[in-house]
């Protein structure tokens, strides 16, 4: 009986990213838990597959191997002790640098630590017998499928990195008995680049993304701006991604439209730098296909689309792709400009928000200060309009909690006593870090505004994924009615006794009255809390507002169709927009 490879999905993501790498030399010992993965490799001409019973000897014979031809080694070993038998060579295999990848097979992990004949743990090994252990999942979905993918590259790039070494890889099994899968998966091949190596070539329309970022030095602005000109690029950013050069696009304004189909907008290939980012609005201007670049090279699938790693300085990746000669050209800069002022122009007039607080405060900010933003709400809602260009802005989005705002901003502003920190805040913000306004080091150079819905207003937003519960998810979900149910008196009083100046508003009118207070420089020698009162829903109407600025009628025909369908008829949606 002809046999062909394996239907288990994670076997399949192996062999194909194997294959796809030029790894061919397999070491196999024999068993059952890891029959899936040998017996497809047994059938495939590609593979060079060589037995050996004993895995300690399998494991020194790879080295011997690897070493002899330059090559990577796979070995492959089934349950029970037979990955132990691995340790002695690997550990030869790790002190010589040796590309030993080590696939011991299992029994599915959940069933470790319940006695279960020939399942132990895999969970901790010796630091000197691998560079990286990696466990996969049985692969029953597309997260599982990425997540497989994604670990399976990383374990093979990880064996040449810093001068390579062994790499484990845990793959649990169903046992399954079909072998009919004629054809490999098309699976996404990862490569890292250092500085010594050719690096790829640089085609079609390119975007930079920002996250996070520390702030850049003027000859890193110059060269990302360089960067730009001679590929026709632009730079999407938020508050927190810290580039202010030429090529700037504040874009969660039009990025975050509901009913605008932004395709024309968006690039082939998108350079991701910095860390972690709030600008979830931004992150669907994210090209074909991703570049990523930083010093830790590692691998961060953030969108699901990466395709190359560059371990290096951002600088100098942006040198290595600007041509010397190239003349200078912005036009998908001004596409994009343009659509982000056709935008701007039509912004409706919104409720009484943190949204409608920051079109009112945002380009007002002094020149030279800094402002940083609560996560979610108050970072969404601002990044939605541009601040002065001298001005620093940032957000704790590293770990992404409401835990330490008003600390944080509080351990910035003692490092320039004579610049002014703004803080914008929610009031479950403000309350879980409140006792750090009474610390003793906090100058007169706060600007402190809490947007003081009552509850985590996140929660009550029409997008939401609890939006449907309603007013129900006040009990719980977002947390109604603590710290005072929006009190006009609690934070005022704490506030004052403190020795900051505070001031409140509950209205367009009554903001517009007392906001340059806040602003201003002087504020008699004290730090400023302003405690400004929004309703939960206003805040909820003036999303949906400007996330709807502008409508596209094919894109609303789209939206119709898949909420009477779902996916299950691209060709009815078809027919639908031909109608």
């Amino acid at each position: 009986m002809s046999k062909f490879y394996t239907d288990e999905k994670n076997a399949l993501i192996i062999i194909a990213l194997l294959k796809a790498n030029g790894i061919r030399k397999v070491i196999a010992s024999p068993g059952a838990t890891n029959v899936s993965f040998v017996a497809s490799v047994q059938h495939d001409p590609f593979f060079e597959v060589y037995s050996a019973v004993d895995e300690r000897s399998a494991a020194y014979m790879a080295c011997g191997l690897a070493h002899e031809s330059s090559e990577p080694v796979v070995i492959s070993c089934t349950g029970a002790t037979a990955s132990q038998n691995y340790t002695p060579g690997l550990i030869e295999a790790y002190y010589r640098k040796l590309p030993v990848l080590a696939i011991t097979s299992t029994q599915i992990v959940a069933k470790v630590g319940h006695h279960v004949a020939q399942v132990t743990d895999r969970s901790e090994l010796p630091n000197d017998t691998q560079r990286i252990s990696l466990e996969l999942p049985i692969v029953k979905d597309d997260d599982d499928w990425w997540e497989c993918e994604v670990k399976v590259n990383q374990a093979i790039l990880e064996l040449k990195r810093a001068g390579g070494g062994p790499v484990h890889i845990n793959l649990p099994t169903r046992y399954s008995r079909s072998y009919d899968t004629k054809t490999l998966p098309t699976c996404r091949v990862l490569n890292r680049f250092t500085t010594t190596d050719k690096l790829p070539e640089l085609k079609g329309r390119v975007a930079v993304f920002i996250g996070a970022h520390r702030p850049f030095s003027p000859e890193e602005t110059e060269a990302i701006d360089r960067f730009c000109s001679s590929n026709n690029a632009v730079v999407f950013c938020d508050h927190t991604s810290s580039y202010k050069g030429k090529y700037r696009l504040l874009y969660s304004l039009a990025a975050s439209q509901d009913q605008m189909d932004l395709a024309s907008d968006k690039p082939d290939v998108t350079i991701h730098i910095g860390e972690v980012t709030g600008d979830y609005a931004g992150m669907g201007m994210i090209g074909k296909e991703v570049w990523r670049v930083s010093e830790d090279g590692e691998i961060r699938d953030t969108f699901r689309k990466l395709r190359y790693v560059f371990e290096m300085d951002e600088k100098t990746f942006f040198e290595r792709y600007t041509a010397p000669n190239e003349a200078p050209s912005d036009q998908y800069l001004k596409h994009c400009q343009a659509r982000l002022k056709e935008m701007q122009q039509e912004v409706p007039e919104i409720p009484f928000s943190n949204i409608w607080v920051a079109q009112q405060t945002a380009h007002k900010i002094p020149e030279g200060s800094v402002i940083h933003f609560g996560i979610l709400n108050s970072l969404r809602s601002w990044n939605l309009f541009e601040l002065p260009k001298s001005v620093s802005s940032m957000s704790n989005v590293g770990g992404f909690g409401i835990d330490g705002g008003l600390s944080s901003l509080i351990g910035a502003s003692l490092a320039n006593p004579n610049r002014l920190y703004f803080g914008i805040i929610g009031d479950l913000a403000f309350f879980y870090d409140m006792n750090a306004l009474g610390n003793r080091h906090a100058g007169n150079n706060l600007r402190i505004m809490v947007i003081n819905n009552g509850k985590g207003t996140e929660f009550r937003q029409y997008n939401h994924v609890v939006a449907h519960f309603g007013d129900q998810a006040d009990e719980f979900i977002s947390a109604s009615g603590h710290y005072g149910n929006k009190s006009p008196t609690l934070i005022k009083h704490y506030a004052q006794d403190l020795g900051f100046k505070y001031l409140s508003a509950s209205s367009k009118a009554g903001y517009e009255a007392v906001y340059r207070e806040f602003l201003a420089k002087d504020a008699g020698g004290r730090s400023v809390v302003f405690e400004v009162f929004t309703d939960s829903e206003e805040e909820s109407r003036a999303l949906e507002m400007i996330r709807n600025i502008k409508k596209d009628h094919k894109k609303n025909a789209k939206v119709a169709v898949r909420r009477v369908l779902g996916d299950r008829s691209v060709n009815t949606m078809k027919k639908f927009l031909k109608s």
